[in-house]
């Protein structure tokens, strides 16, 4: 977390509050007004989160716990992936207002997350825009996130039938120093009904884990940067689960007996 900045008057809100209002708010789904009064004021957090969204914080901290991750527990043992997926999901939003548009495809009026993830499922690059935005004309903006000097390991990236585009086929020839290529994993021709893609069923599992945060079951946020950071909030959470697993609480009469 950011230190205090010098001068002034010292600081007196704790982060740790500040950090658990959040993922409150990202888990729960509740609005900011509503924080339970053990937190820090609605202002005060709101502000915070503001003001990490603005400067990058929030991507600085998903990258360090990231790293650190894979450091353990990827096969590897690297802190930057090999290979990548990439994939879109489309929600609906609210009265809210702000970009929206409509999915034809899925039917849905709302909003378009673009997601990066490496082989593990965690979170490499996020896009949020219109659902009326097709899947290979908003790709570019995640691929150039995957830059070479963030991920200098990343080799292939692993895409669906939608990312067969001859735009982004352009996109792609007008940067002849691109360190990966981008493979479609197409749907085998026999199967019927849903089927999961080999290679890319990882961000098929990723959208999963984000749609158990409340927050995220439609997009709420006005603006799609908060939107966002909002994922990658749930990104940071459920990084934190999976490095420190909770123990299940055994009940009292068995302590008792025990």
């Amino acid at each position: 977390m950011p230190a205090a900045k010098p001068g002034g008057r010292p600081r007196e809100v704790d982060l740790r509050e500040v950090v658990n209002a959040i993922l409150y708010v990202n888990r729960s789904g509740c609005q900011w007004d509503m924080l339970p009064h053990d937190f820090p004021p609605r202002s005060t957090v709101y502000e915070y989160f503001g003001a990490w969204r603005d400067d990058g914080t929030w991507e600085r901290v998903l990258t360090v716990m990231r790293e650190g991750y894979r450091e353990v527990h990827a096969a590897s043992g690297e802190p930057t992936p090999s290979a990548a997926s990439i994939d879109s999901q489309t929600v609906k939003t609210t009265e809210m207002g702000g970009e929206r548009g409509y999915d034809g495809g899925k039917k849905i009026t709302g909003r378009k997350r673009h997601l990066a993830v490496d082989t593990l499922g965690l979170l490499l690059a996020v896009v949020v825009t219109a659902a009326s935005v097709d899947d290979a004309a908003a790709a570019p903006r995640v691929l150039e996130q995957l830059d070479q000097k963030s991920y200098p390991r990343l080799r292939v990236v692993w895409a669906d039938s939608k990312y067969h585009n001859h735009a982004l086929n352009d996109w792609k020839a007008k940067r002849k120093n691109l360190p990966w290529m981008l493979e479609v994993v197409k749907r085998p021709k026999e199967a019927k009904g849903f089927v999961l893609s080999p290679k890319r069923w990882v961000a098929e599992r990723t959208n999963a884990w984000n749609g158990r945060a409340r927050r995220l079951s439609k997009d709420y946020e006005r603006r799609t940067d908060s939107s966002e950071c909002m994922i990658r909030i749930r990104a940071i959470d459920v990084l934190r689960r999976k490095a420190w697993p909770q123990q299940p609480q055994v009940p009292f009469h068995y302590r008792v007996a025990a």
